[in-house]
Protein backbone atom coordinates (compact mmCIF):
# COMPACT_ATOMS: atom_id res chain seq x y z
CA UNK A 1 0.00 0.00 0.00
CA UNK A 2 1.24 3.48 -0.81
CA UNK A 3 -0.19 6.97 -1.07
CA UNK A 4 0.91 8.93 -4.15
CA UNK A 5 1.06 12.72 -4.10
CA UNK A 6 2.40 15.10 -6.73
CA UNK A 7 1.82 18.27 -4.69
CA UNK A 8 5.03 20.31 -4.61
CA UNK A 9 6.33 23.80 -3.87
CA UNK A 10 6.39 24.65 -7.57
CA UNK A 11 4.24 27.38 -9.11
CA UNK A 12 1.10 25.22 -9.00
CA UNK A 13 1.40 24.68 -5.25
CA UNK A 14 -1.97 23.47 -4.00
CA UNK A 15 -3.92 25.86 -6.25
CA UNK A 16 -7.12 24.70 -7.88
CA UNK A 17 -7.81 25.41 -11.55
CA UNK A 18 -9.36 28.82 -10.88
CA UNK A 19 -6.40 29.73 -8.69
CA UNK A 20 -3.96 28.73 -11.44
CA UNK A 21 -5.87 30.76 -14.05
CA UNK A 22 -5.96 33.81 -11.78
CA UNK A 23 -2.22 33.55 -11.08
CA UNK A 24 -1.43 33.30 -14.80
CA UNK A 25 -3.66 36.29 -15.54
CA UNK A 26 -1.96 38.29 -12.78
CA UNK A 27 1.48 37.52 -14.22
CA UNK A 28 2.66 35.50 -11.20
CA UNK A 29 3.75 32.75 -13.56
CA UNK A 30 3.13 31.88 -17.21
CA UNK A 31 1.03 29.23 -18.88
CA UNK A 32 4.27 27.59 -20.02
CA UNK A 33 5.58 27.44 -16.45
CA UNK A 34 2.27 25.93 -15.35
CA UNK A 35 2.48 23.31 -18.09
CA UNK A 36 6.07 22.40 -17.21
CA UNK A 37 5.21 22.08 -13.54
CA UNK A 38 2.23 19.85 -14.35
CA UNK A 39 4.36 17.66 -16.61
CA UNK A 40 7.00 17.27 -13.90
CA UNK A 41 4.26 16.22 -11.49
CA UNK A 42 2.81 13.75 -13.99
CA UNK A 43 6.24 12.25 -14.59
CA UNK A 44 6.70 11.84 -10.83
CA UNK A 45 3.48 9.88 -10.28
CA UNK A 46 2.78 8.15 -13.58
CA UNK A 47 5.01 5.13 -12.82
CA UNK A 48 2.79 4.36 -9.81
CA UNK A 49 -0.60 5.41 -11.22
CA UNK A 50 -0.57 4.45 -14.94
CA UNK A 51 -3.11 7.18 -15.69
CA UNK A 52 -1.80 8.62 -19.00
CA UNK A 53 -3.01 7.04 -22.23
CA UNK A 54 -1.41 9.51 -24.67
CA UNK A 55 1.40 12.01 -24.03
CA UNK A 56 1.04 15.23 -26.03
CA UNK A 57 3.43 17.42 -24.10
CA UNK A 58 5.34 18.96 -26.98
CA UNK A 59 2.25 20.46 -28.57
CA UNK A 60 0.97 21.53 -25.15
CA UNK A 61 4.21 23.30 -24.30
CA UNK A 62 4.31 25.01 -27.71
CA UNK A 63 0.72 26.14 -27.28
CA UNK A 64 1.51 27.65 -23.90
CA UNK A 65 4.74 29.31 -25.07
CA UNK A 66 3.01 30.87 -28.08
CA UNK A 67 -0.02 32.03 -26.10
CA UNK A 68 -2.21 30.00 -28.44
CA UNK A 69 -5.03 29.54 -25.91
CA UNK A 70 -8.59 30.93 -25.93
CA UNK A 71 -9.37 33.67 -23.44
CA UNK A 72 -11.64 31.57 -21.22
CA UNK A 73 -12.03 31.54 -17.46
CA UNK A 74 -9.43 28.74 -17.19
CA UNK A 75 -6.88 30.11 -19.65
CA UNK A 76 -3.53 28.37 -19.35
CA UNK A 77 -4.61 25.74 -16.84
CA UNK A 78 -2.90 22.40 -17.62
CA UNK A 79 -5.33 19.56 -18.23
CA UNK A 80 -5.93 16.34 -20.16
CA UNK A 81 -8.75 14.91 -22.22
CA UNK A 82 -10.19 11.44 -21.70
CA UNK A 83 -9.05 9.07 -24.42
CA UNK A 84 -12.52 8.36 -25.82
CA UNK A 85 -12.98 11.91 -27.10
CA UNK A 86 -11.48 13.19 -30.36
CA UNK A 87 -8.74 15.79 -30.01
CA UNK A 88 -7.03 16.44 -33.33
CA UNK A 89 -3.56 14.89 -33.39
CA UNK A 90 -4.07 12.43 -30.51
CA UNK A 91 -5.11 8.81 -31.22
CA UNK A 92 -8.52 8.10 -29.68
CA UNK A 93 -8.05 4.48 -28.57
CA UNK A 94 -10.90 3.99 -26.08
CA UNK A 95 -8.71 1.95 -23.74
CA UNK A 96 -8.60 -0.98 -26.16
CA UNK A 97 -5.99 -2.76 -28.27
CA UNK A 98 -8.76 -3.25 -30.84
CA UNK A 99 -8.47 0.43 -31.83
CA UNK A 100 -5.37 1.40 -33.87
CA UNK A 101 -3.20 4.35 -32.77
CA UNK A 102 -4.27 6.65 -35.59
CA UNK A 103 -4.27 10.35 -34.62
CA UNK A 104 -7.72 11.95 -34.72
CA UNK A 105 -8.14 14.21 -37.72
CA UNK A 106 -10.53 16.60 -36.01
CA UNK A 107 -11.98 17.75 -32.72
CA UNK A 108 -15.47 16.69 -31.79
CA UNK A 109 -17.90 19.46 -30.72
CA UNK A 110 -17.38 18.95 -26.99
CA UNK A 111 -13.60 19.19 -27.42
CA UNK A 112 -14.03 22.69 -28.84
CA UNK A 113 -16.33 23.55 -25.95
CA UNK A 114 -13.72 22.31 -23.47
CA UNK A 115 -10.90 24.18 -25.21
CA UNK A 116 -12.93 27.40 -25.20
CA UNK A 117 -12.47 27.54 -21.43
CA UNK A 118 -8.74 28.04 -22.07
CA UNK A 119 -7.40 24.79 -20.63
CA UNK A 120 -4.17 23.52 -22.14
CA UNK A 121 -4.38 19.84 -23.12
CA UNK A 122 -1.15 17.96 -22.40
CA UNK A 123 -2.35 14.48 -23.34
CA UNK A 124 -5.13 11.97 -22.84
CA UNK A 125 -6.12 9.93 -19.79
CA UNK A 126 -6.90 6.26 -19.35
CA UNK A 127 -10.25 4.49 -19.34
CA UNK A 128 -11.15 0.78 -19.31
CA UNK A 129 -12.00 -0.74 -22.68
CA UNK A 130 -14.78 1.42 -24.18
CA UNK A 131 -15.76 2.66 -20.71
CA UNK A 132 -17.91 -0.41 -20.15
CA UNK A 133 -16.92 -1.21 -16.57
CA UNK A 134 -16.37 0.55 -13.23
CA UNK A 135 -12.65 0.05 -12.66
CA UNK A 136 -9.82 1.17 -14.96
CA UNK A 137 -8.27 -2.27 -15.29
CA UNK A 138 -7.11 -4.25 -18.30
CA UNK A 139 -6.00 -7.64 -19.53
CA UNK A 140 -3.05 -6.30 -21.53
CA UNK A 141 -1.57 -3.39 -19.53
CA UNK A 142 -1.19 -2.15 -15.94
CA UNK A 143 -4.30 -0.88 -14.15
CA UNK A 144 -4.80 2.75 -13.23
CA UNK A 145 -4.32 2.95 -9.47
CA UNK A 146 -5.91 5.09 -6.78
CA UNK A 147 -3.47 7.71 -5.41
CA UNK A 148 -5.01 7.43 -1.94
CA UNK A 149 -3.88 3.80 -1.82
CA UNK A 150 -2.37 2.17 -4.88
CA UNK A 151 -3.75 -1.24 -3.92
CA UNK A 152 -7.22 0.10 -4.76
CA UNK A 153 -9.18 1.02 -7.87
CA UNK A 154 -9.39 4.60 -9.11
CA UNK A 155 -12.88 3.87 -10.43
CA UNK A 156 -14.02 4.25 -14.01
CA UNK A 157 -14.49 4.95 -16.63
CA UNK A 158 -12.76 8.33 -16.14
CA UNK A 159 -10.19 6.67 -13.89
CA UNK A 160 -7.06 8.25 -15.33
CA UNK A 161 -8.43 11.77 -15.06
CA UNK A 162 -9.53 11.21 -11.48
CA UNK A 163 -6.20 9.69 -10.43
CA UNK A 164 -4.17 12.59 -11.83
CA UNK A 165 -6.37 15.30 -10.32
CA UNK A 166 -6.59 13.61 -6.92
CA UNK A 167 -2.80 13.14 -6.84
CA UNK A 168 -2.31 16.85 -7.57
CA UNK A 169 -0.68 16.31 -10.96
CA UNK A 170 -3.44 18.32 -12.68
CA UNK A 171 -5.94 20.80 -11.22
CA UNK A 172 -8.76 19.70 -13.53
CA UNK A 173 -9.31 17.01 -16.18
CA UNK A 174 -11.98 15.98 -18.65
CA UNK A 175 -14.35 13.15 -17.78
CA UNK A 176 -17.57 11.79 -19.24
CA UNK A 177 -20.38 9.73 -17.83
CA UNK A 178 -22.59 7.04 -19.42
CA UNK A 179 -23.54 5.13 -16.27
CA UNK A 180 -21.58 6.90 -13.54
CA UNK A 181 -18.20 7.41 -15.21
CA UNK A 182 -17.67 10.93 -13.82
CA UNK A 183 -19.22 10.27 -10.42
CA UNK A 184 -17.74 6.82 -9.74
CA UNK A 185 -14.05 7.81 -10.05
CA UNK A 186 -14.80 11.11 -8.27
CA UNK A 187 -16.17 9.11 -5.34
CA UNK A 188 -13.22 6.67 -5.42
CA UNK A 189 -10.58 9.40 -5.56
CA UNK A 190 -12.12 12.08 -3.34
CA UNK A 191 -13.14 14.60 -6.01
CA UNK A 192 -16.05 16.70 -7.18
CA UNK A 193 -17.75 15.04 -10.15
CA UNK A 194 -20.79 16.64 -11.80
CA UNK A 195 -22.68 14.85 -14.57
CA UNK A 196 -24.55 17.69 -16.31
CA UNK A 197 -28.08 17.45 -17.67
CA UNK A 198 -28.31 15.61 -20.98
CA UNK A 199 -27.53 18.17 -23.72
CA UNK A 200 -26.28 20.83 -21.26
CA UNK A 201 -22.93 20.45 -23.06
CA UNK A 202 -22.23 19.24 -26.59
CA UNK A 203 -23.06 15.62 -27.33
CA UNK A 204 -20.25 13.10 -27.47
CA UNK A 205 -19.39 11.38 -30.75
CA UNK A 206 -20.33 8.07 -29.08
CA UNK A 207 -23.88 9.31 -28.50
CA UNK A 208 -24.66 9.47 -32.20
CA UNK A 209 -27.37 6.99 -33.03
CA UNK A 210 -28.04 5.91 -29.43
CA UNK A 211 -31.76 5.22 -28.86
CA UNK A 212 -31.27 6.75 -25.40
CA UNK A 213 -28.29 9.10 -25.09
CA UNK A 214 -26.62 8.15 -21.80
CA UNK A 215 -23.43 10.19 -22.08
CA UNK A 216 -22.70 13.61 -20.59
CA UNK A 217 -19.31 15.30 -20.72
CA UNK A 218 -17.81 17.21 -17.83
CA UNK A 219 -14.76 17.39 -15.59
CA UNK A 220 -13.37 16.09 -12.31
CA UNK A 221 -11.98 18.68 -9.90
CA UNK A 222 -10.80 19.18 -6.33
CA UNK A 223 -13.09 22.15 -5.64
CA UNK A 224 -16.69 23.05 -6.36
CA UNK A 225 -15.73 26.37 -7.90
CA UNK A 226 -13.58 24.67 -10.56
CA UNK A 227 -16.58 22.63 -11.68
CA UNK A 228 -18.80 25.73 -11.58
CA UNK A 229 -16.34 27.80 -13.63
CA UNK A 230 -15.95 25.06 -16.23
CA UNK A 231 -19.70 24.67 -16.64
CA UNK A 232 -20.34 28.42 -16.83
CA UNK A 233 -17.65 28.89 -19.47
CA UNK A 234 -18.94 25.93 -21.49
CA UNK A 235 -22.28 27.72 -21.64
CA UNK A 236 -20.66 30.98 -22.72
CA UNK A 237 -19.13 29.17 -25.68
CA UNK A 238 -22.21 27.11 -26.61
CA UNK A 239 -25.35 27.80 -24.54
CA UNK A 240 -27.70 24.87 -24.10
CA UNK A 241 -31.05 25.17 -25.81
CA UNK A 242 -34.34 24.38 -24.13
CA UNK A 243 -33.24 24.50 -20.50
CA UNK A 244 -32.63 27.18 -17.85
CA UNK A 245 -29.68 29.44 -18.57
CA UNK A 246 -26.68 28.79 -16.35
CA UNK A 247 -24.25 31.51 -15.46
CA UNK A 248 -21.40 31.40 -12.98
CA UNK A 249 -22.52 29.97 -9.64
CA UNK A 250 -20.16 31.38 -7.01
CA UNK A 251 -21.48 30.21 -3.66
CA UNK A 252 -24.27 28.67 -1.62
CA UNK A 253 -27.87 29.83 -1.59
CA UNK A 254 -29.99 30.80 1.41
CA UNK A 255 -32.77 28.67 -0.03
CA UNK A 256 -33.56 25.61 2.08
CA UNK A 257 -34.24 22.50 0.04
CA UNK A 258 -36.66 19.60 0.15
CA UNK A 259 -34.33 16.62 -0.04
CA UNK A 260 -35.33 13.00 -0.63
CA UNK A 261 -32.90 10.56 0.99
CA UNK A 262 -32.73 7.13 -0.67
CA UNK A 263 -30.52 4.82 1.33
CA UNK A 264 -31.35 1.39 -0.07
CA UNK A 265 -29.73 0.33 -3.34
CA UNK A 266 -32.01 -0.92 -6.10
CA UNK A 267 -30.44 -4.35 -5.59
CA UNK A 268 -31.80 -4.48 -2.03
CA UNK A 269 -28.47 -5.19 -0.34
CA UNK A 270 -27.17 -3.24 2.66
CA UNK A 271 -24.66 -0.45 2.24
CA UNK A 272 -21.22 -1.15 3.64
CA UNK A 273 -20.86 0.24 7.20
CA UNK A 274 -18.49 3.09 6.29
CA UNK A 275 -20.73 4.34 3.48
CA UNK A 276 -23.79 4.12 5.73
CA UNK A 277 -22.07 6.13 8.47
CA UNK A 278 -21.05 8.89 6.08
CA UNK A 279 -24.56 9.03 4.58
CA UNK A 280 -26.17 9.38 8.04
CA UNK A 281 -23.66 12.04 9.07
CA UNK A 282 -24.36 14.10 5.94
CA UNK A 283 -28.13 13.71 6.42
CA UNK A 284 -27.82 15.04 9.98
CA UNK A 285 -25.63 17.89 8.77
CA UNK A 286 -28.15 18.93 6.12
CA UNK A 287 -31.03 18.77 8.58
CA UNK A 288 -29.07 20.91 11.06
CA UNK A 289 -28.72 23.57 8.35
CA UNK A 290 -32.49 23.74 7.93
CA UNK A 291 -32.93 21.53 4.87
CA UNK A 292 -35.98 19.27 5.02
CA UNK A 293 -34.96 15.59 4.74
CA UNK A 294 -37.45 12.81 3.97
CA UNK A 295 -36.43 9.18 3.66
CA UNK A 296 -38.17 7.69 0.65
CA UNK A 297 -37.98 4.40 -1.27
CA UNK A 298 -36.50 4.32 -4.72
CA UNK A 299 -39.48 4.78 -7.09
CA UNK A 300 -38.19 2.27 -9.64
CA UNK A 301 -38.07 -1.51 -9.17
CA UNK A 302 -35.47 -4.24 -9.67
CA UNK A 303 -36.52 -4.68 -13.31
CA UNK A 304 -34.59 -1.47 -14.04
CA UNK A 305 -31.32 -3.34 -13.45
CA UNK A 306 -32.12 -5.88 -16.17
CA UNK A 307 -33.30 -3.16 -18.55
CA UNK A 308 -30.18 -1.06 -18.08
CA UNK A 309 -27.94 -4.08 -18.39
CA UNK A 310 -29.71 -5.09 -21.60
CA UNK A 311 -29.11 -1.64 -23.05
CA UNK A 312 -25.49 -1.62 -21.87
CA UNK A 313 -25.00 -5.00 -23.56
CA UNK A 314 -26.45 -3.54 -26.77
CA UNK A 315 -23.66 -0.95 -26.74
CA UNK A 316 -21.05 -3.71 -26.36
CA UNK A 317 -22.69 -5.65 -29.21
CA UNK A 318 -22.51 -2.55 -31.43
CA UNK A 319 -18.81 -2.16 -30.68
CA UNK A 320 -18.16 -5.87 -31.24
CA UNK A 321 -20.01 -6.19 -34.54
CA UNK A 322 -19.88 -2.66 -35.99
CA UNK A 323 -16.59 -1.38 -34.59
CA UNK A 324 -15.21 -0.52 -38.03
CA UNK A 325 -18.18 1.76 -38.57
CA UNK A 326 -18.74 3.28 -35.11
CA UNK A 327 -15.18 3.32 -33.70
CA UNK A 328 -12.47 3.22 -36.39
CA UNK A 329 -11.98 1.84 -39.87
CA UNK A 330 -8.92 0.03 -38.50
CA UNK A 331 -10.88 -1.63 -35.68
CA UNK A 332 -9.60 -5.17 -35.01
CA UNK A 333 -12.31 -7.26 -33.41
CA UNK A 334 -9.86 -10.04 -32.55
CA UNK A 335 -8.20 -7.74 -29.99
CA UNK A 336 -11.35 -7.15 -27.93
CA UNK A 337 -11.09 -7.78 -24.20
CA UNK A 338 -13.01 -10.66 -22.57
CA UNK A 339 -15.53 -8.44 -20.79
CA UNK A 340 -16.63 -6.59 -23.94
CA UNK A 341 -16.94 -9.90 -25.79
CA UNK A 342 -18.98 -11.52 -23.03
CA UNK A 343 -21.27 -8.50 -22.69
CA UNK A 344 -21.83 -8.54 -26.46
CA UNK A 345 -22.71 -12.25 -26.35
CA UNK A 346 -25.16 -11.56 -23.54
CA UNK A 347 -27.04 -9.15 -25.80
CA UNK A 348 -26.94 -11.57 -28.74
CA UNK A 349 -28.63 -14.25 -26.63
CA UNK A 350 -31.47 -11.89 -25.71
CA UNK A 351 -31.68 -9.56 -28.71
CA UNK A 352 -35.46 -9.97 -28.72
CA UNK A 353 -35.59 -8.21 -25.34
CA UNK A 354 -34.12 -4.90 -26.55
CA UNK A 355 -37.45 -3.12 -27.32
CA UNK A 356 -38.80 -4.05 -23.90
CA UNK A 357 -35.63 -2.81 -22.20
CA UNK A 358 -35.94 0.56 -23.91
CA UNK A 359 -39.59 0.83 -22.86
CA UNK A 360 -38.61 -0.09 -19.31
CA UNK A 361 -35.90 2.57 -19.16
CA UNK A 362 -38.28 5.23 -20.44
CA UNK A 363 -40.89 4.16 -17.88
CA UNK A 364 -38.28 4.39 -15.11
CA UNK A 365 -37.42 7.92 -16.26
CA UNK A 366 -41.00 8.98 -15.58
CA UNK A 367 -40.99 7.25 -12.21
CA UNK A 368 -37.77 8.93 -11.16
CA UNK A 369 -39.00 12.27 -12.46
CA UNK A 370 -42.04 12.04 -10.21
CA UNK A 371 -39.77 12.53 -7.19
CA UNK A 372 -39.04 16.07 -8.37
CA UNK A 373 -42.72 16.96 -8.08
CA UNK A 374 -42.15 16.84 -4.30
CA UNK A 375 -38.42 17.35 -3.84
CA UNK A 376 -35.71 19.70 -5.04
CA UNK A 377 -32.87 17.21 -4.64
CA UNK A 378 -32.47 13.44 -4.35
CA UNK A 379 -29.64 12.34 -2.03
CA UNK A 380 -27.99 8.90 -2.17
CA UNK A 381 -24.52 7.47 -1.71
CA UNK A 382 -22.63 7.58 -4.98
CA UNK A 383 -21.69 3.91 -4.66
CA UNK A 384 -23.05 1.06 -2.57
CA UNK A 385 -19.65 0.37 -1.05
CA UNK A 386 -16.19 1.90 -0.92
CA UNK A 387 -13.77 1.48 -3.81
CA UNK A 388 -12.54 -2.13 -4.11
CA UNK A 389 -9.01 -3.43 -4.37
CA UNK A 390 -7.42 -3.85 -7.78
CA UNK A 391 -8.52 -7.23 -9.15
CA UNK A 392 -12.00 -7.27 -7.63
CA UNK A 393 -13.39 -6.00 -10.95
CA UNK A 394 -10.79 -7.66 -13.18
CA UNK A 395 -12.18 -7.67 -16.76
CA UNK A 396 -10.76 -11.18 -17.28
CA UNK A 397 -12.64 -12.61 -14.28
CA UNK A 398 -15.60 -14.98 -14.56
CA UNK A 399 -18.20 -12.91 -16.40
CA UNK A 400 -21.24 -13.76 -14.27
CA UNK A 401 -19.37 -13.10 -11.03
CA UNK A 402 -17.96 -9.83 -12.35
CA UNK A 403 -21.37 -8.70 -13.56
CA UNK A 404 -22.91 -9.42 -10.16
CA UNK A 405 -20.17 -7.42 -8.45
CA UNK A 406 -20.68 -4.48 -10.83
CA UNK A 407 -24.45 -4.45 -10.31
CA UNK A 408 -24.04 -4.42 -6.53
CA UNK A 409 -21.35 -1.74 -6.62
CA UNK A 410 -22.85 0.68 -9.16
CA UNK A 411 -26.40 0.67 -7.83
CA UNK A 412 -27.17 4.40 -7.66
CA UNK A 413 -25.61 6.20 -10.63
CA UNK A 414 -27.19 4.81 -13.86
CA UNK A 415 -30.71 6.16 -13.25
CA UNK A 416 -29.48 9.71 -13.85
CA UNK A 417 -28.00 8.69 -17.20
CA UNK A 418 -31.20 7.15 -18.53
CA UNK A 419 -33.32 10.04 -17.20
CA UNK A 420 -30.82 12.70 -18.29
CA UNK A 421 -30.98 14.44 -14.91
CA UNK A 422 -27.90 16.17 -13.47
CA UNK A 423 -26.10 14.60 -10.51
CA UNK A 424 -22.99 15.44 -8.53
CA UNK A 425 -20.70 13.32 -6.35
CA UNK A 426 -19.03 15.10 -3.43
CA UNK A 427 -16.19 13.69 -1.26
CA UNK A 428 -17.89 13.99 2.13
CA UNK A 429 -16.26 11.23 4.12
CA UNK A 430 -13.71 8.46 4.34
CA UNK A 431 -13.49 4.82 5.31
CA UNK A 432 -11.74 3.82 8.51
CA UNK A 433 -8.73 3.08 6.33
CA UNK A 434 -8.69 6.58 4.83
CA UNK A 435 -10.22 5.91 1.42
CA UNK A 436 -12.64 8.54 0.06
CA UNK A 437 -16.41 8.05 0.12
CA UNK A 438 -18.68 10.08 -2.16
CA UNK A 439 -22.27 11.17 -1.67
CA UNK A 440 -24.50 11.88 -4.67
CA UNK A 441 -27.07 14.65 -5.13
CA UNK A 442 -29.38 14.79 -8.15
CA UNK A 443 -31.82 17.45 -9.34
CA UNK A 444 -34.39 17.91 -12.09
CA UNK A 445 -33.42 18.57 -15.69
CA UNK A 446 -31.51 21.83 -16.09
CA UNK A 447 -31.10 22.44 -12.36
CA UNK A 448 -27.30 22.35 -12.08
CA UNK A 449 -27.41 25.66 -10.19
CA UNK A 450 -29.26 23.99 -7.30
CA UNK A 451 -26.64 21.24 -7.13
CA UNK A 452 -23.69 23.64 -7.27
CA UNK A 453 -25.16 25.89 -4.57
CA UNK A 454 -25.69 22.89 -2.29
CA UNK A 455 -22.18 21.63 -3.11
CA UNK A 456 -20.65 24.96 -2.09
CA UNK A 457 -22.55 24.79 1.19
CA UNK A 458 -21.37 21.25 1.94
CA UNK A 459 -17.80 22.03 0.92
CA UNK A 460 -17.73 24.85 3.50
CA UNK A 461 -19.25 22.66 6.20
CA UNK A 462 -17.13 19.57 5.46
CA UNK A 463 -13.94 20.74 3.71
CA UNK A 464 -12.82 18.09 1.26
CA UNK A 465 -9.77 16.05 2.31
CA UNK A 466 -6.76 16.08 0.02
CA UNK A 467 -3.92 13.63 -0.28
CA UNK A 468 -1.36 16.02 1.20
CA UNK A 469 -3.56 16.78 4.24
Amino acid sequence: MSKVSAFDDDCLGDLDAVGVAEAIKAGQFSAEEAARAALARIDAVEPQLSAVAQDDRERGLARAANGDLPDGLLRGVPSMIKNNTHFAGIPTQHGSAAVPPIPAGHNEPFTDQLLATGVNILGATTLPAFGLTASTEYVDRPPTRNPWNTDYSAGASSGGSAALVAAGALPIAHANDGGGSIRIPAACCGLVGLKPTRDRVAKSAEAAGMPIDLISNGVVTRTVRDTAYFLADSQRHAPANGMPALGLVEGPSRRRLRIALISEPITGQLLDPDTSLVMEDVAELLAAQGHHIDRVPLPIDRRYVDDFLGYWALLAFSIDHFGKRVISSGFDRSQLDPFTRALSRKFARRVWGAPGALRGLRKATGQLGSLFDRFDVVFTPTLAHATPEIGYLDPAADFDELLDRLIRYVAFTPANNTSGTPAISLPLGQTRDGLPIGMQFAAYLGQEQTLLELAYELEALRPFARIQD
